[in-house]
């Protein structure tokens, strides 16, 4: 679940940070105020139990607690809009989850480097939908009170009809997954600390999930990049969709699919692949399932005047799924690490480096040599201080997120990069090991 985030957050999350239940959701609680004994905690259970016996649909939200930028967002839903808070209490059962210990991840497939991210389901486990988006350009971007409003009024539209509408929503689940909860993925490193009662230094987070089937897949030998491209946006299609509202139409690029299948602004999405569609992340879910080569979606949109068509979008390029990934915290762990911290260089110390005007910089402020990777890239000579200055010979034009995912697309383990620092006033050619 996250926002655009800086590698200090990222290590204030791996190695300082998280405190869960009680630390965490006592947090969570001091942040809602008023609201928090309107929800259910961490008990899908208890939550299923209600929403029988109220015949209601179960409103359920995921939330990093750490994560300073999805805060705002949080609040307003938790208990800062009133009409989310009055739609929430009289026709849907609300449920948290703090942390990934122990949910079902075959009932809860979602994006899981969100920061923020809500799921409705059904009593019995049937899914009516998804909601919470980000890409490089932030939360605020794609997520909005308007828009989540309207997918909440859209779920109880489907619960109405539930179940005579069950056959459409059955894709929405997903397939099941070879293992319950995260404590017992293959991937998972230190399942004995992760099992213990949940405290510091062993929440298991959202990105975990990722984490650990990317660890797993690199042991096997199955890695292959196209388990980075996850939940492409609508954008891959040519579509923009209103933020605010989650299903209309916004822009369409020109020559794009979209532009090609008919599709228009202005027009309304309401299916894809047959799935009733509430939001933009139900629409991801869609094509994340798709192949990545050769993929066919069918829209079934409506006209402003509410007439109705089917668009056919054929995807025959087989980088249909890319997108900027660099935003995603699960990219951390994606081989080869780089497990250095080099935030961009101020403008003074760009100043006092003789750079020309427009290059940037990036200041080496930690080195993990607790790690493998932290004690190669020192051994062979990175100091913290140092600034890297260019990266194969070109000017830096990365942010530290843009450089971790790009060596991570160009570069495998047991390879060098060659960067170029400025040391002392001098520059220095150095080669940076990659494991």
């Amino acid at each position: 679940m996250k926002f655009p985030l800086t590698l200090l957050l990222l290590l204030a999350i791996f190695t300082i940070a998280s405190s869960a239940a009680p630390d965490l959701l006592e947090k969570l609680k001091d942040d809602h105020a008023q609201g928090a004994e309107n929800w259910i905690y961490n008990d899908f259970e208890k939550a299923k139990a209600e929403a029988k016996r109220l015949n209601r649909p179960i409103f359920v939200t995921f939330r990093c607690v750490p994560c300073e930028a999805c805060r705002g967002f949080d609040a307003e839903v938790a208990q800062g809009s009133d009409r989310i808070t009055n739609l929430r209490k009289k026709s849907f059962v609300s449920l948290r989850q703090v942390e990934m210990k122990d949910v079902d991840l075959s009932q809860f497939q979602f994006d899981y480097d969100l920061n923020w991210a809500a799921m409705f389901i059904n009593f019995d486990g049937t899914v009516y939908g998804r909601y919470g988006t980000q890409s490089a350009q932030g939360a605020d971007a794609y997520n909005s009170i308007l828009s989540l409003e309207k997918a909440m009024l859209r779920v109880l539209s489907l619960h109405r009809n539930y179940p005579r509408n069950k056959a459409e929503l059955v894709p929405k689940k997903g397939t099941a997954k070879p293992y319950r909860s995260a404590l017992q993925m293959p991937g998972l490193p230190n399942k004995e600390k992760y099992a213990g009662t949940t405290a510091r230094n062993n929440c298991i987070h959202c990105h975990n999930v990722h984490d650990a089937e990317y660890d797993h897949t690199f042991s096997t030998g199955k890695f292959t990049e196209e388990f980075l491209w996850r939940y492409p946006l609508p954008d891959n299609l040519g579509i923009r969709v209103d933020p605010k509202d989650g299903q209309v139409v916004g822009k369409v690029q020109p020559r794009s699919p979209a532009a090609i299948a008919g599709v228009r602004p202005s027009q309304r999405i309401l299916r894809a692949n047959g799935q009733p569609i509430i939001s933009i992340a139900d629409l991801q879910w869609v094509l994340h399932n798709l192949p990545p080569a050769n993929a066919r979606v069918r829209l079934l949109v409506a006209n402003p005047e509410a007439r109705l068509s089917t668009h056919d979008l054929v995807l025959t390029s087989p980088t249909w799924k890319r997108t900027d990934l660099s935003w995603r915290g699960s990219m951390w762990n994606v081989r080869p690490r780089m497990r250095v911290w080099t935030p961009d260089a101020s403008a003074e110390e760009v100043r006092r480096l003789g750079l020309p005007r427009g290059q940037k910089a990036l200041k080496v402020k930690w080195i993990n040599r607790g790690s493998e990777e932290g004690r190669a890239v020192f051994q062979a000579g990175l100091r913290e201080g140092d600034f890297i200055v260019a990266i194969e010979g070109k000017p830096v034009r990365f942010d530290h997120r843009a450089l971790n995912a790009y060596v991570k697309l160009n570069y495998k383990p047991g390879q060098i990069l060659p960067v170029t620092l400025r040391r002392n006033g001098r520059n220095v050619s150095f080669r940076w090991p990659l494991k």
